[in-house]
């Protein structure tokens, strides 16, 4: 028994992904309710993993088996390889149309870019309200809200969420496109108004913009 065929059954067994942690934490506490039962991989180190499930990856591949292993953001995953995409396809029923408009994907990519980022703010640099623009992102787990802002008011703020991550296919926010060029280019901000406090996004019927 090795190693690497013990996280391949983790990882055919896990319902989501396994980040290495995660990994190295199930292998530390098999066997734990029976001292007789020996585990000969509970001290095994987050490196070691990081091996194994490189080993497993380029095995996958070298094999040209019908699957693949692909780190995404919050772990590690079995997937089907995506030429069988058509006949995978069948297995499940079509899904409901979840595009996102041109000003949904606007109000998207700014907050991805200056996160975290206060409602007005994004509407400053759009020139229009963004109420259902932001309330659709919320509702569809893409957006959060990342706390308040120390300025006056204390307004929320809004970050994208890992399963913006992971529908967009990136391990990490670095992975956007031009990421350092656009963080770091002007764009316009909301001033400030003393006493009034950022409660959300309104009702949808202010806004200006729908999906």
């Amino acid at each position: 028994m090795s190693l690497a065929r013990v996280i391949e059954a983790l990882l055919f067994s896990a319902q989501k992904p396994l980040s290495a942690e995660q990994i190295v934490d199930v292998l530390g506490r098999a066997g734990a309710e029976d001292e007789l039962v020996p585990n000969e991989f509970a001290r095994v180190r987050k490196a070691e993993v990081a091996a194994a499930l490189e080993e497993l990856k380029t095995e996958y591949i070298e094999q040209q088996r019908a699957f693949q292993l692909v780190e995404k953001a919050e772990g590690w995953q079995l997937v089907s390889d995506p030429v069988y995409a058509k006949w995978v396809r069948q297995l499940f029923p079509p899904p409901k149309p979840t595009r996102l408009s041109a000003p949904a994907l606007e109000t998207l990519a700014i907050v991805a870019y200056r996160q975290p980022i206060t409602r007005a703010d994004v509407e400053a640099v759009r020139g229009v309200t963004i109420d259902g623009v932001l309330q659709t992102l919320l509702e569809r787990g893409l957006v959060k809200i990342a706390g308040r802002a120390e300025i006056p008011g204390r307004p929320l703020l809004y970050e994208t969420t890992e399963f913006f991550l992971d529908h967009f296919g990136l391990r990490t926010l670095d992975e956007l496109p031009n990421v350092e060029e656009l963080r770091k280019r002007y764009l316009p901000v909301a001033r400030p108004v003393a006493g009034i406090a950022d409660a959300g996004p309104r009702s949808s019927t202010a806004a200006t913009t729908n999906l």
